[in-house]
């Protein structure tokens, strides 16, 4: 059964930072596309950041610069480091396993931010 478990929202200012973690089981993280994705109030799923199987990475234009997603595959873990955080980067984040048939999504983690 695979189980991914976000952590590490929460509420922060204006050009904080936070990372968030996705722990994984059941699924070697390593064997698959790893993406972040988010959800604001009233707006549809946006794809954020990905790491390729080979460890090259995209980013959406609005978060390109900020935010780094990474993954430690000997933790069966991926990440997603976001600095100078900005209002609109207020959203539900999602981390998915993208294994072409079946996407695995996690729960969600919240980040807020506002002063």
């Amino acid at each position: 059964q695979v189980q991914l478990v976000e952590s590490g929202g929460g509420l922060v200012q204006p050009g904080g930072s936070l990372r968030l973690s996705c722990a994984a089981s059941g699924i070697a993280l390593a064997a698959y596309r790893l993406d972040w994705y988010r959800q604001a109030p009233g707006k549809q799923r946006e794809l954020v950041a990905v790491i390729h199987i080979g460890g090259s990475t995209v980013y959406a234009d609005s978060v390109k610069g900020r935010f780094t997603i990474s993954r430690d595959t000997a933790k069966n873990m991926m990440y997603l480091q976001m600095n100078s955080l900005k209002a609109e980067d207020t959203a539900v984040y999602y981390c998915n396993v993208h294994t072409g048939p079946v996407d695995y999504w996690g729960q969600g983690t919240q980040v807020t931010v506002s002063s």
